[in-house]
């Protein structure tokens, strides 16, 4: 390669990472953090807490999905939910405003879990009902598993929990390389994905039109900050691994479960994961939408809004209840 390609090459991946790093001040002046800092083991969490904090009713954890942050939830659930029950949204480790303290050991579900675990201790929420999406489904079930007695009930809406063919998206792999994953992160990752955040975020609704304001109104361009997006790649990248090895534990999930999914979903197949899922937990309610995609949180909110009032009168209604 001769010296005038060499500086050409070294002046784009220059003006890429300044390009980077004023777009993502700019992205987090326009999206600041919406709640308060959360003490974790090595660092802290974002969190939100809406509507009453005492009272008898259970309180609701919410769980966004990838590329996310708790916007999303709150957009979709949360500030309905908050009219009647203390609501918890979180944003995961290395998303939103939420810090990492792991590292790449907080990519998997099962440390997040523990770190949203670690959250609600200091929150003083004992027992919850969690809800999730897509791939924080993962980590509900992870919870469940490491935190039954915490679990009053679990409502999963597009969730992965299954290995499934094929692989990801090559952004994803790429990301999670050494040395040329950070070097994507801080250059052309923010520039590139601003060209494309709109209608990567319609695809995500499809078939169902993408509600007004969205991605403005989720601060979906938070996940285009290097060290979120990252976070999200290794999050994405080790999935399979970590589903692979805790789909056989999940008969041992006794809590009342209701699973969401819709039949158009083309991002997370219903038959691999929600289907399975229903077949294998003991107190298991499956809904398939029809017509619908991968966000069914957003467009059939009442239908996971009940769902989430049933889980919470079961639960009432069970002696055990009484012993927590």
């Amino acid at each position: 390669m001769s010296l005038s390609i060499l500086i050409m090459v070294a002046a784009l991946l220059g003006v890429a990472s300044i390009a980077t790093v004023l777009g993502a001040r700019a992205i987090e002046r326009a999206h600041p953090p919406s709640g308060r800092f959360v003490a974790v083991n090595g660092g802290r969490m974002h969190v939100l807490e809406l509507g009453p904090s005492d009272g008898d009713e259970l309180p609701v954890v919410l769980l966004h999905g990838a590329s996310g942050n708790l916007e999303d939830m709150r957009l979709a659930l949360g500030d309905k939910l908050a009219l009647r029950r203390r609501v918890v949204l979180i944003d995961r480790p290395g998303h939103g405003w939420s810090e990492r303290p792991g590292g790449d050991r907080d990519a998997a579900p099962a440390r997040q879990a523990m770190l949203i675990a670690e959250v609600l201790d200091a929150l003083k929420v004992k027992r919850a009902v969690l809800v999730s999406h897509s791939f924080a489904g993962s980590v509900a079930t992870a919870f469940a598993l490491a935190y039954p007695h915490r679990v009053a009930g679990l409502v999963l809406t597009a969730p992965v929990t299954h290995p499934w063919p094929g692989g990801i998206a090559w952004y994803y792999t790429l990301a999670s390389r050494p040395v040329i994953g950070p070097l994507f992160a801080h250059t052309f990752a923010l520039p590139a994905g601003i060209l494309v955040l709109d209608s990567g975020s319609r695809g995500v609704f499809a078939p169902q039109p993408m509600p007004d304001s969205y991605v403005e109104r989720a601060a979906i361009a938070l996940v285009l900050r290097p060290a979120q997006f990252l976070a999200n790649a290794r999050d994405v990248y080790e999935l399979k691994q970590f589903v692979s090895a805790q789909a056989p534990r999940y008969g041992e999930i006794s809590a009342p479960t209701v699973i969401i999914t819709g039949d158009r979903d083309d991002t997370v197949s219903r038959v691999i994961h929600s289907e399975a899922l229903a077949r294998t937990l003991p107190q298991a309610e499956l809904i398939v939408l029809p017509g619908v995609g991968h966000m069914p949180h957003h467009v059939a909110s009442d239908v996971v809004l009940g769902a989430i009032e049933r889980v919470c009168a079961a639960d009432k209604a069970s002696p055990s209840a009484a012993a927590h």
